[in-house]
C-alpha cells in the first residue's frame, strides 16, 4: 500500500502566520498554567515544602525577607514552575504541529510518547534538584560556616537559588527530546551521535558545572552522570527513529519504482 504523500508546501508568509499563532497559543497556555499553578502553590503550601532542605541549617529560625514584595515574588516563581510543567505538553504539541508537515504520517505517531516523555523528564530533573542536588549542596556549604558567623539566609536568595536550579535541571533533562526531534528532521543521525560520544561527555561535564553550584565539585560530578546517561538513551531513541525513517523511505522508493515500471 502506497504511503500518503506529504502535504503541499505552504508559502513563506503563511508559515510565519502559523508560527505567530502557535506562539500566541503557547503563551496563552503558559499564562493559564501559571494561574492554575498560583492556586496550587497557595492551596498546598508548596513554598513551605520547598523550604524543607534548608530548615536543618536555620537553627530553629525562619527564613527572613528584606523587601515587602519578596513573599509574593517567591509564590509567583513557584507558580511559574508548576505552570510551566502543566503547559509543557500543549507547548510541545504546538511546536510539533508546526514541524509535522515536514514529516510522514507514520512519523507523527510518536507525538504522544514524546510529549509524555518531555513532561516526565522535566519533572525528573526538577525532582533531582530538590531531593538530591540541593540537600547535598546545602550540606557542603553549611560545613564551611565559621563559629563567629551566624547564618541569616533570606527568602529571596534561597528560593531564587532553589528555583533556578530546578528549572535548569528540568530543562537539561529534555536532551533526549531535543535529539529525537533533530533526528526526525534529519539534522543528526545515530552515527553522528556515536562519533561525538567523547565530546558529549565533556559537554555534559561543562553543562553540569553551569546548572549546578560551581563551588561544589561533587554536585557537578553527580549531575554529569545522569546527563551522560540521557545522552546514551538519546542515541538509542535516535537509532529507532532513524531506522524507521530509512525503512519508510526505502518502501516509498520501491513503491515509486514499481509504479514507473
Amino acid at each position: 500500500m502506497a504511503l500518503k504523500e506529504r502535504p503541499s508546501e505552504m508559502p513563506f508568509l503563511d508559515h510565519l502566520e502559523e508560527l505567530r499563532w502557535r506562539l500566541i497559543w503557547s503563551l496563552a497556555a503558559l499564562a493559564v498554567g501559571v494561574a492554575v499553578g498560583f492556586w496550587f502553590v497557595l492551596e498546598f503550601e508548596v513554598v513551605k515544602l520547598m523550604a524543607k532542605p534548608i530548615e536543618p541549617y536555620l537553627r530553629g529560625e525562619n527564613l527572613v525577607y528584606t523587601h515587602p514584595t519578596d513573599p509574593f515574588s517567591i509564590v509567583l516563581k513557584a507558580s511559574f514552575i508548576v505552570g510551566t510543567l502543566l503547559a509543557l505538553p500543549f507547548i510541545l504539541y504546538q511546536v510539533w504541529s508546526f514541524l509535522s508537515p515536514a514529516l510522514y504520517r507514520h512519523e507523527k505517531r510518536v507525538v504522544i510518547p514524546v510529549l509524555m516523555g518531555a513532561v516526565l523528564l522535566f519533572a525528573a530533573g526538577a525532582s533531582m534538584a530538590y531531593f538530591v542536588i540541593l540537600p547535598l549542596t546545602l550540606r557542603f556549604l553549611h560545613g564551611f560556616q565559621l563559629t563567629t558567623m551566624t547564618p541569616m539566609i533570606t527568602v529571596a536568595e534561597y528560593y531564587g537559588f532553589a528555583i533556578t536550579m530546578a528549572l535548569a535541571l528540568g530543562a537539561t533533562f529534555e536532551l533526549p527530546i531535543a535529539i529525537i526531534a533533530l533526528t526526525a528532521l534529519g539534522i543528526v543521525t545515530p552515527a553522528m551521535l556515536v562519533k561525538w560520544r567523547r565530546h558529549a561527555f565533556v559537554a555534559c561535564l561543562v553543562g553540569a558545572a553551569f546548572v549546578t553550584p560551581g563551588d561544589f565539585l561533587g554536585t557537578t560530578i553527580l549531575m554529569c552522570g545522569p546527563l551522560y546517561v540521557l545522552y546514551e538513551l538519546s542515541i538509542l531513541c535516535s537509532g529507532l527513529i532513524y531506522r524507521r525513517k530509512q525503512r519508510r523511505q526505502d518502501e516509498s522508493l520501491g513503491t515509486e519504482a514499481g509504479a514507473v515500471a
